[in-house]
C-alpha cells in the first residue's frame, strides 16, 4: 500500500501539480488570444511578447518596491507590483493598436495583413524587453517558498516520497480561478461584456444596435493586456523570466486556444489544461513511478520517458496540427482559423 501512495505522491510532484499550474498559465494566455480573435478577427502573434512586456514592467516595479523595503509578507512582492505592470502593458497594447492595427482595421485589410502586422509588433516588443531588462534569466520571486515541504511531509506520513507544494503553484491556480470567474461574470452580466459578445457574434448587427466599435476594441485590448500580464507574471514566479521563453510560449498558447475553439472563452481554458497535461505527461520519466507499482525484477532499466523535455513544444505543435486537420473549430466549436 505504501508503494502505491509513494507513486501517487511522486506523480503529484512532477505531473499533477505542475500540470495544474502550467495549465492555469496557458489558460489565461489563451483567454487573451481568443478574446482578441473574437473581437478583431485576427490571430495576435504579439501576445507572447505582450506577456513578456507586462511581466518586465512588473519585475521592474517589484525591484523598486524591494529596494524601498516594501514587501507582501509570505506572498511575493510581485503581487503588489502587478497592477502597475498591468497598467504599463495596457498602455503599450493601446499604443500599438492606435499606431498599427487601427490603420489596417479602418482600411478593412485582409486577416493575413493584420497577422503580419502583429508579427512586426512582436519583434519590436521583443527588442524593447531585451533592451530594457536583458536576455538572461531573471528571478523575482520572494516571500514564502513552500506551503508543503517534502521533508516535513515524509516525517508526517512515513512515506519514502515527500509531497512538495510551492507557494507560487498554489498562487497560480488561485489567481487563475479568480480571474477566470471575474471574466465570465464580466462577459455574461455586465452591459459592456454583453456588447462585446454581440460584437463578436455579429459585427454588423451590433453596429446597427448602437454599439460603439471603438469602445469595444479598446476594452478588448485592455482585457487582453491584463490577462497577458497576469499569465506572464504567474509563469515567471513559478519558473523564471526570460524574454525568449515567452516567445516560445506563443505556440502552446495558440494551440490551447485552437484546441478549445477560437473565440470560445471556455474552450481557451479547457485547451490550456489539455496542452499543459499533454506536455507534462509525455515528457515525464516514469521509471521511478513504475518501480513503485511493479515487482523489482520488472522495473525498467531506462527512464521510461516517451519524449525528452527538449521536445516539449513539439507536442503542442502536433496537437495543433491534428486538431486543425480533424476538427478545425476545436472542442467547443469556435471560429475556423
Amino acid at each position: 500500500m505504501d508503494n502505491i501512495l509513494d507513486a501517487i505522491v511522486l506523480l503529484s510532484n512532477f505531473v499533477l501539480i505542475p500540470g495544474l499550474a502550467y495549465g492555469s498559465q496557458l489558460a489565461l494566455g489563451a483567454l487573451g488570444v481568443t478574446l482578441i480573435f473574437g473581437i478583431l478577427r485576427f490571430s495576435n502573434f504579439a501576445h507572447g511578447d505582450l506577456m513578456a512586456f507586462g511581466t518586465m514592467a512588473t519585475i521592474l516595479f517589484t525591484w523598486w518596491f524591494q529596494s524601498m523595503g516594501f514587501n507582501f509578507g509570505v506572498l511575493p512582492t510581485a503581487l503588489l507590483a502587478l497592477p502597475f505592470g498591468i497598467v504599463v502593458a495596457v498602455l503599450m497594447a493601446l499604443l500599438t493598436d492606435r499606431m498599427v492595427y487601427r490603420f489596417y482595421r479602418k482600411q478593412k485589410s485582409a486577416t493575413i495583413v493584420m497577422v503580419m502586422a502583429s508579427v512586426g509588433v512582436m519583434f519590436v516588443m521583443n527588442g524593447i524587453v531585451r533592451l530594457v531588462i536583458g536576455p538572461d534569466d531573471q528571478r523575482f520571486a520572494d516571500g514564502g517558498r513552500f506551503i508543503i515541504k517534502a521533508n516535513e511531509f515524509k516525517d508526517w506520513s512515513g512515506l519514502n516520497e515527500g509531497l512538495a507544494l510551492r507557494s507560487t503553484q498554489l498562487l497560480t491556480v488561485v489567481v487563475a480561478v479568480m480571474v477566470v470567474a471575474w471574466m465570465f461574470w464580466f462577459l455574461q452580466k455586465t452591459r459592456t461584456g454583453k456588447a462585446m459578445r454581440a460584437y463578436s457574434d455579429n459585427e454588423d448587427l451590433a453596429l446597427l444596435s448602437g454599439i460603439n466599435p471603438d469602445r469595444v476594441v479598446m476594452i478588448a485590448w485592455i482585457l487582453a493586456a491584463a490577462l497577458a500580464t497576469i499569465a506572464g507574471v504567474l509563469y515567471g514566479l513559478d519558473k523564471s523570466f526570460k524574454p525568449f521563453t515567452y516567445f516560445q510560449l506563443l505556440l502552446p498558447i495558440f494551440a490551447a486556444a485552437i484546441v478549445g475553439g477560437l473565440g470560445q472563452p471556455v474552450g481557451a481554458i479547457a485547451g490550456g489544461f489539455i496542452i499543459a497535461f499533454s506536455e507534462v505527461t509525455v515528457t515525464y520519466a516514469y521509471k521511478k513511478f513504475i518501480t513503485y507499482l511493479v515487482p523489482e525484477s520488472w522495473a525498467p532499466e531506462g527512464l521510461a520517458q516517451l519524449l525528452s523535455t527538449d521536445y516539449k513544444f513539439a507536442i503542442s505543435f502536433v496537437i495543433l496540427v491534428v486538431v486543425l486537420l480533424i476538427r478545425p473549430t476545436g472542442i467547443f466549436r469556435g471560429k475556423v482559423v
